[in-house]
């Protein structure tokens, strides 16, 4: 993709204390116009658990002497660009990553998800598993990158991106490809493939044509965690395809 056409993207990926709701982000690297940024910062009052120190190799230690987030001319930075309107925001589970600034009073407008790009045009379920890191190495992607750091998983992002750019931009203008790209993200995705449990590796379909009723209770266990303001849309939308 022409560099050019990457004018209004940007490219995000964050490192954080943990998964669950009161973790805060402690690195942040982004690639906006060809320039990228990166930085850690301390959390006011989150540590790093050990999962996320074995993750990303970052310690409490790393973070001892960094500043706030908040209040850094990082923040400032990455502000004035959010609060463009064509900035279109980029990551792999972008969710999770517009969830963790969103934490630090920063919005994001337009995004595009390259997980659901990869999960919509993966049509076939070829593709076993659709992480980040997976998919560099399932695609042969040649990136000077280091795995589970922010900077690193943004090149990555980037390389991912052009890839899924190029491939549906062979029947598309680039106008449509974007406008495409981000209607894929905002809405459900049909899940192919089952990655847990006693179905693991299996098509979700061949499941349902022989033992419908792990679905159905599958189902359940998905609306109530619903419930308790844990949605998993993709997840309730296929069961309730198949069921």
């Amino acid at each position: 993709m022409e560099n050019e056409k990457q004018q209004n993207l940007l490219f995000l990926d964050v490192e954080a204390t943990g998964l669950e709701k009161e973790d805060r982000l402690v690195q942040v690297a982004y690639s906006y116009k060809g320039e990228e940024q990166e930085q850690m910062f301390k959390p006011e009052e989150q540590e790093m658990c050990v999962r996320a120190m074995e993750v990303t190799h970052i310690t409490n230690k790393h973070l001892a002497d960094k500043k706030s987030f908040q209040g850094s001319d990082f923040y400032e930075k990455l502000k004035i660009i959010l609060e463009k309107d064509e900035t279109i925001f980029i990551a792999h589970n972008a969710p999770y990553d517009i969830e963790m600034i969103e934490k630090e009073n920063l919005k994001t407008g337009k995004f595009i998800d390259t997980f659901k790009i990869v999960q919509h045009l993966d049509t076939e379920a070829k593709i076993p598993f659709y992480r980040l890191q997976y998919l560099r190495y399932h695609f042969g992607m040649e990136v000077d990158a280091n795995a589970h750091d922010a900077l690193g998983d943004v090149r990555v992002l980037v390389a991912l991106f052009e890839k899924l750019y190029d491939e549906m931009s062979e029947k598309l203008s680039h106008e449509e490809v974007i406008e495409k790209m981000i209607k894929i993200s905002s809405e459900a995705t049909l899940i192919k493939r089952i990655n847990f449990g006693k179905h693991k590796g299996e098509l979700i379909s061949d499941v349902a044509r022989k033992d419908k009723g792990y679905l159905q209770w599958l189902l359940q266990q998905k609306e109530f965690a619903a419930t308790n303001d844990d949605v998993d849309a993709d997840w309730i939308y296929t069961l309730r395809k198949y069921v």
